[in-house]
């Protein structure tokens, strides 16, 4: 796995909305493949776009198939039948992998600086991070690591002004993230549970709002 495609942070005067550390939860009329009925975890958005993870909709293999395909054992028993998701349409061959900040503290003369423990961190404010060397892996496979990981394979992207335009046409709700939701709460019950978060329940939206 390779670095992350970071987006260039902006000044927040030009960013009239920043969605980073929030749900996208895709409306009944967003009927595309892979984007229907989906919660998306946002982990960065700026006026050049978006990126951001599914977080509900598993893949066909589990973790310990995943770490067999690169060539790492798996010792972490509470990981072995942990699902790998299907984060999204872009670069699905690649492995992003959602996790409680994992930090270390580099003292140099007077000055203390806090840094990521691997090497190519995403920092998310709201307490995570998201990671896509091997290293992680690597901590997990040797029964390290972070305690809450979500592991995809792919990650979702949108362009400049591309999010905002489908905000515009009512085909997501959007509301502040809950990283219980993300690592506690059944898969098949993230999407209703999102829209709880809203005081929203499913039988209250209209199919025919929004449009892919």
């Amino acid at each position: 796995m390779s670095d992350v495609p970071l987006l260039h942070n902006s000044p927040l005067d030009s960013a009239p909305i920043n969605l980073t550390h929030h749900f996208l939860i895709a409306m009944p009329g967003l009927e595309d493949e892979e984007f229907a009925k989906s919660v998306v975890y946002v982990c960065e958005h700026n006026e050049q776009g978006a990126l951001g993870l599914v977080i509900n909709k598993p893949s066909e293999i589990d973790l310990k198939h995943l770490f067999d395909k690169v060539d790492l054992p798996l010792t972490r028993k509470d990981l072995l039948k942990a699902p790998v998701f299907n984060g999204g349409p872009v670069q699905t061959e690649r492995g992003f992998i959602l996790h409680e900040a994992m930090q270390s503290t580099n003292t140099t003369g007077d000055s203390a600086k806090t840094e990521t423990v691997y090497a190519s961190s995403m920092v998310i404010p709201g307490g995570l991070e998201m990671t896509t060397s091997r290293d992680v892996l690597e901590s997990l496979s040797m029964g390290a690591g972070p305690k809450r990981v979500l592991v995809s394979l792919g990650y979702s992207s949108w362009g400049t002004g591309q999010l905002e335009s489908e905000l515009a046409d009512n085909s997501w709700l959007t509301v502040a993230a809950d990283t219980a939701l993300i690592f506690d709460s059944p898969i098949e019950q993230r999407y209703n549970q999102a829209l709880k978060l809203l005081g929203v329940e499913p039988w209250m939206l209209s199919s025919q709002a929004g449009r892919a």
